[in-house]
């Protein structure tokens, strides 16, 4: 147990598996409160019992404006207050340039842009009234370089980690830093559906042992990057460690963006 963030109120989407189930744990253990939210109300109620009093689950989807509204809500009227807020909610977007549909296009941007857009407007006014504050969101390598992703899904995580520096430098005098993380390649269930993909405790851990083998194959280091490893990210850019970090992109992928990818045969 830690105290990095002693006193301070999180709220984390998506934080029933992967990356958000790591950071909320670490956040807990780092003495925070946290209001972890996600469309799996089962894994969610679990999770928070698990880590105790100090997390609240609430059933949300970032599709949904009132749900993200009332997800921040309830952290302030649970826990009086508004410190951290983590966008970390999304999934893949696929398609190619030639069978994409305007659907697919307006899907992914309120999956992965709007949603965190709408995330920081609701909390602006709780993160004034603590005097500061740290907002975090996920993008994504695929925003900086080809061959990481479909080109929605790319371009999407591209206005994510734009925005943040634009909400960085105007978010910046009132004391609310606002940084993004952009992972590699992570070994979390993203890869196979996430939670809508349910799998027995046997079957999850050989497809998570086989997709840690191949990843370890593509970065320089030889290992997998896991969800830990961005959660650690995480609590530097919302603790006090990360104090004078505004406006920026922090790349958590073992080298894989320095590596030569050949583009994919038709």
């Amino acid at each position: 147990m830690g105290d990095r963030l002693a006193n301070k109120v999180a709220v984390i989407t998506g934080g029933t598996s992967g990356i958000g189930e790591a950071t909320a744990e670490l956040f807990v253990n780092e003495g925070a409160r946290v209001v972890l939210s996600g469309r799996t109300e089962d894994k969610g109620n679990a999770l928070a019992e698990r880590l105790g009093d100090n997390a609240v689950f609430v059933k949300a989807d970032v599709m949904s404006e009132d749900d993200i509204k009332n997800t921040i809500d309830i952290a302030v009227d649970k826990f009086d207050g508004l410190d951290i807020l983590f966008n970390n909610a999304g999934a893949g977007v696929h398609g190619t340039l030639t069978d994409i549909t305007g659907e697919d296009v307006q899907h992914a941007i309120q999956l992965l842009f709007t949603s965190t857009a709408l995330g920081i407007k609701h909390a602006i006014p709780h993160l004034k009234e603590r005097g500061g504050g740290s907002i975090i969101n996920n993008s994504s390598i695929a925003a900086i370089r080809d061959n990481q992703g479909s080109p929605l899904y790319s371009a999407t995580k591209a206005a994510v980690t734009h925005y943040t520096k634009l909400a960085g430098t105007q978010l910046g005098r009132m004391n609310i830093r606002v940084n993004c993380i952009s992972p590699g390649a992570i070994a979390t269930p993203i890869f196979w559906g996430g939670n809508d993909v349910q799998l027995t405790d046997e079957h999850y851990e050989k497809r998570m042992q086989k997709l840690q083998n191949n990843l370890a194959k593509a970065t320089p280091l030889k290992v997998p990057g896991l969800a830990m490893d961005i959660a650690t990210a995480a609590l530097y850019l919302a603790s006090e460690d990360g104090r004078f970090v505004n406006s920026h992109d922090l790349v958590v992928d073992g080298g894989r963006t320095s590596m030569f990818f050949e583009a994919p045969e038709d």
